[in-house]
């Protein structure tokens, strides 16, 4: 006779050991509270949740993933194209639409139709945030319309940005998706309108310097600011909570 309940089940029905531990692997994960305060959040929670309820049925969250992943690269690809022709500024904007509707709306799609896969989606979601970010600032160093370890540095920063969440997400159970009011929607905005931008004002201040080189190093100070910062909080934060006795 089995001693154990695991010993039981391979013995009677393999089947229920797996379902067994496949509940018990979700009932460890619990979903991080996700904090969003961006200018844009509540426009567009409105906007997407109308999107989602309108799409056709076979239209899925994957979908939405890979076609947002997609965008990211096309995007990528047309930031270097352009530094033969400018026009590809345009179109990258036009990608980074398409990137805003597959990586926004993903989520938002699972959760209206209630089929939610908090481990899945979290992981495949940030991973291909992570690579898709690697193609937009690759694209963005061979485009000649910024200096290549600008490009770098602003990839450093997203990524240490992307590692403070994931881990402040672990250990505090609360994961931010915007910092300081912005978030990335609110970044699309602004490299959309910075890639107009180039378009009529490729250099600035008397054309000694590049308008992205500047903007780039505005958003490597800013990325760095909110690192230090939360990463001091948190690190406060738990060590209070955790005082050794």
């Amino acid at each position: 006779m089995a001693d154990t309940f695991t010993e039981f089940c391979e013995q009677v029905n393999p089947d229920l050991l797996k379902e067994v531990l496949r509940k018990s692997r979700h009932a460890r994960f619990k979903q991080a509270n996700r904090i969003q305060t961006s200018f844009l959040s509540s426009l567009e929670k409105k906007s997407l949740l109308w999107l989602a309820e309108r799409l056709p049925v076979w239209i899925n969250s994957d979908h939405l993933t890979l076609l947002g992943f997609a965008g990211q690269i096309m995007a990528g690809v047309s930031y270097a194209l352009a530094s033969q022709n400018p026009s590809w500024l345009i179109v990258a904007v036009g990608f980074l639409a398409v990137n805003w509707f597959g990586d926004s709306l993903d989520g938002t799609l699972a959760r209206t139709r209630h089929h939610e896969r908090p481990r899945y989606g979290f992981y495949v979601d940030h991973m291909i945030d992570s690579f898709g970010a690697l193609c937009i600032m690759g694209g963005l160093a061979l485009s000649g319309y910024i200096d290549p370890y600008i490009a770098f540095g602003l990839l450093v920063g997203f990524l240490l940005l992307s590692i403070q969440s994931y881990l402040a997400a672990y250990v505090t159970g609360e994961f931010r998706l915007s910092f300081w009011n912005f978030g990335p929607t609110e970044l699309r905005v602004l490299l959309a309108g910075g890639n107009l931008a180039l378009l009529r004002w490729p250099r600035v201040l008397k054309h000694q310097y590049r308008l992205f080189d500047i903007g780039g190093l505005v958003g490597i100070t800013g990325m760095a600011a909110i690192v230090v910062f939360y990463a001091t909080r948190n690190t406060w934060r738990l060590y209070h909570e955790e005082l050794l006795q």
